[in-house]
């Protein structure tokens, strides 16, 4: 058995020269263009929290799988508009980590649009809803731990560990430098300050569970409240899941040896990558989303939905993504006429169904535009469809 991994007390936050900046400088000037392209194409996005929205259960379900959750995104669309007839029940208690993923990331994100920042306090209230009713919900929802834990096997002891975390008499005062090294707004990069932010996170390990997907939200929320994104739609654990033992690997180096830079640029590398693959699905929803509009407005032939307007007209089918609009009602929203939502798999594209008194088309089955988004959202693509300049930069590293 291997000897465990201890925290590096001391060795946070990191001298200036225990990394590599000369190494790093062209992956990080990479790795901001990426996501200043990225915020551009969310610009052209109307309502990107409502048209955004199965990005966010996309990464709920893609980091949830990273603590070894079980469940496609398929499935939970399923389970959440109620179409789980033939899904096990395991699966449905994964759901139910996916959605409270899901919560305290519109949550916290919510809190720092109102002017609350990243806090110990926040931290606490976005743990509590992520463990609600939930494997691990015995574990002090929304409490640091009160006693040294580990990594490790399970049954296994701390002598048998893989990595063990700040000890617990410095656990207070290793959150509060984190805390303050989160806030200083005078690192050389900010980008490389979010990757040590993350891997310090990792190694404080504060709570008794739950802190690799906390770890993993804090990432779209220190952008959006520096103000790099316009709004905290960027996310990581498809490429960290996709890189899991190399991302353990480089984390388990710098609490082993002090090896800051190859983190950095593990982390860097990540944030090009899945840049551009974010902009190529945020992109691919809006030209999606515009053309089923068009299409809607059309089938329904109604003055009400198009005094009403085009988000409006869909927000229900991105809300409830299995299936059909309810429309052509004057006075009732279709998002309010829940008897009116069904599922058909027999249409590809907007199909009218009549209303039997009046002949009007009441229903609009949009089982095409479900299909295409989730096939968008599950495509992460390659290297070599990234944009040339993504695809450079000293210290990157070959595969």
């Amino acid at each position: 058995m291997a000897t465990p991994v201890h925290y590096r007390l001391g060795g946070f936050p990191p001298k200036k020269d225990d990394i590599d900046f000369n190494r790093l400088s062209a992956l990080a000037g990479s790795a901001n263009l990426a996501l200043g392209r990225y915020d551009g194409s969310l610009e052209s996005i109307p309502n990107t929290d409502i048209l955004l929205s199965p990005m966010v259960m996309h990464e709920a379900a893609s980091s949830s799988r990273i603590e070894g959750t079980n469940i496609t995104m398929s499935e939970a669309f399923r389970i959440g508009v109620g179409a789980d007839e033939n899904i096990e029940a395991a699966k449905r208690d994964d759901f139910e980590e996916v959605w409270n993923y899901r919560e305290a990331l519109n949550f916290s994100t919510q809190e720092i649009r109102e002017g609350k920042p990243i806090s110990l306090h926040l931290l606490r209230q976005m743990h509590e809803l992520l463990m609600r009713g939930v494997r691990g919900h015995d574990k002090s929802p929304g409490a640091f731990r009160d006693r040294q834990n580990w990594i490790g096997r399970p049954g296994f002891g701390i002598e048998n560990a893989e990595f063990v975390p700040i000890p617990q008499e410095h656990l207070q005062s290793g959150l509060e430098r984190w805390m303050e090294y989160l806030r200083s707004t005078e690192e050389i990069d900010p980008l490389v300050q979010m990757a040590i932010i993350h891997f310090e996170f990792e190694a404080i390990h504060p709570f008794k569970d739950g802190n690799g997907r906390l770890g993993r939200m804090l990432i779209p929320l220190f952008l959006y409240q520096r103000g790099i994104l316009g709004s905290a739609n960027f996310y990581m654990s498809d490429y960290l899941e996709e890189n899991r033992e190399e991302y353990v690997d480089k984390m388990r180096a710098i609490s082993r040896d002090g090896q800051w830079t190859g983190w950095c640029a593990f982390f860097l590398e990540g944030i090009v990558r899945q840049a551009s693959i974010s902009r190529r699905k945020a992109e691919n929803i809006r030209d999606l989303h515009r053309k089923v509009q068009d299409q809607a407005l059309t089938a329904t032939r109604s003055p009400s939905c198009r005094k009403r307007g085009r988000v409006h007209l869909l927000q229900p089918l991105l809300s409830r993504p299995s299936i059909h609009l309810a429309s052509g009602n004057t006075e009732t929203d279709g998002a309010e006429n829940s008897e009116c939502f069904s599922q058909r798999e027999d249409h590809r594209h907007i199909a009218p169904r009549q209303r039997p008194a009046t002949g009007n088309p009441c229903l609009f089955v949009f089982v095409e535009y479900r299909r295409r988004k989730r096939d968008l959202l599950n495509t992460q693509g390659h290297d070599s469809q990234l944009d040339p300049i993504e695809r450079g930069g000293e210290g990157r590293r070959s595969r």
